[in-house]
């Protein structure tokens, strides 16, 4: 019963959440509504015994959109005082969306414990003896680690590229030109100077 009654408030949370990510106007409120719909669907996950691929939704997807707002804070002028002063106008919506998701995060909890969901809804494919997150971990640590390294320096380059196409020259700003350092030799790195005895150097 704990199952059925946790699965239908996921379920519409998640569906009324996705439908406000459309319907709202402002952008920020956009993302929050956002933020909560991957998190319904997570527990949605944790309820069917796939651990990894909620676990999955949140890292990715909700870290994926606060790097994604971070690189458009980036590449766009953002005045941040203008941005400073209607903080606290969504500070009660805030709250109300974390108070939602703390609040579906002890119904999963409670649904989880009780039923032993782990045990019950296991993947046939998984070894015997094993979970579903150390099934996943080694196959991927394992049969897939070149490609998954191979992932990850795409990714590294993709950050890169991102930082490099933003990255803005202030021009009162002393930057290291690193070529010409190294192309430094003892003639325009050495200026000798014969000074005589209780005379300094012109200016």
């Amino acid at each position: 019963m704990l199952q059925a009654i946790t699965f239908w408030v996921l379920a519409s949370v998640t569906i009324l959440s996705a439908f406000f990510v459309v319907a709202a106007r402002n952008p920020v409120r956009s993302v929050l509504w956002l933020i909560l719909a991957f998190f319904s669907a997570a527990g949605l996950f944790v309820l069917l015994g796939a651990e990894f691929l909620a676990m999955l939704l949140i890292v990715v997807y909700v870290g994926a959109v606060a790097v994604l707002f971070l690189f458009v804070v980036m590449m766009l002028d953002v005045d941040f005082a203008e941005l400073k002063e209607g903080f606290l106008s969504y500070l009660p919506f805030g709250g109300l969306i974390a108070v939602i998701l703390a609040a579906e995060l002890i119904l999963v909890g409670r649904a989880w414990t009780e039923a032993n969901v782990v045990a019950t809804n296991a993947a046939s494919a998984t070894p015997e003896g094993i979970s579903n997150v150390e099934a996943l971990g080694l196959l991927l640590y394992d049969d897939y680690a070149y490609f998954f390294q191979a992932s990850g320096l795409i990714l590294l380059v993709a950050m890169i590229g991102a930082i490099v196409l933003t990255l803005q020259h202030k021009p009162h700003v002393k930057r290291q030109n690193i070529a010409e350092q190294v192309g430094r030799d003892r003639k325009t790195a050495v200026t000798l100077h014969d000074v005589k005895s209780g005379e300094g150097l012109g200016e």
